[in-house]
């Protein structure tokens, strides 16, 4: 049998990228948009950035449990060019990185926040891919530096992440765990989520709402 790991492609990941970021941002009947999280987090007393780490702790909670990743597919039209595990976590994690950008001032509708969001979600590698084209991850980005970022370096950007992505699931055995011992397969899997989750949001928190840390 053919592996599906053959079967992706930076093309693959960057089309699930962007379903994803669409969910996300323009909302799914019965999720949260982006925009719903980062309202329902910015209400009441606090600082911005406890908010923004308890909105982190909740998604982290939730990326941990199985049974809420696999409802996730009752909910969303997943697409068939990749395991509804990948496709899932992608959602969650987009979903929350683009919260915290709103919280951050930021406009999603942006397709240059957008790339920002994309190159959070490859978490450990995300700075090496902003700093290839001269933007600085992990302090706050300024959106008039953002926006004086090219059409030609977004794709760059976007094509950059789409490479680590399809490394770091091939390097985790993300699509075939699950399938071949299913009940270990989802320890595993819940527990990598967390943690990549956890990573996601703190480069995202201090991306987009951080000052020079």
């Amino acid at each position: 049998m053919k592996n599906e790991l053959t079967s992706l492609s930076q093309e693959v990941i960057l089309n699930a990228l962007d379903w994803a970021y669409d969910k996300a941002v323009n909302g799914v009947r019965g999720l949260d948009s982006a925009q719903d999280m980062a309202d329902d987090y910015l209400k009441g007393e606090g600082a911005l950035i406890d908010k923004v780490n308890s909105l982190i702790r909740w998604q982290n909670t939730k990326a941990g449990t199985s049974g809420f990743i696999t409802g996730l597919g009752g909910l969303l039209t997943l697409p068939l060019t990749l395991p509804a595990n990948i496709t899932s976590v992608l959602y969650v994690q987009i979903r929350m990185v683009a919260a915290i950008a709103i919280m951050g001032g930021y406009d999603v509708k942006d397709d240059r926040v957008r790339s920002i969001v994309y190159s959070c979600i490859a978490a450990s590698s995300a700075a090496e891919v902003a700093k290839n084209f001269g933007i600085k991850l992990g302090n706050k980005l300024a959106m008039q530096g953002i926006k004086k970022i090219s059409g030609e370096t977004l794709k760059k950007i976007n094509q950059a992440v789409g490479f680590r992505l399809l490394t770091k699931f091939g390097q985790k055995g993300f699509v075939n765990l699950g399938k071949t011992i299913p009940f270990i397969g989802g320890i595993v899997g819940a527990t990598f989520d967390v943690v990549a989750t956890n990573t996601v949001g703190n480069v995202a928190r201090n991306t987009f709402i951080i000052e020079n840390l």
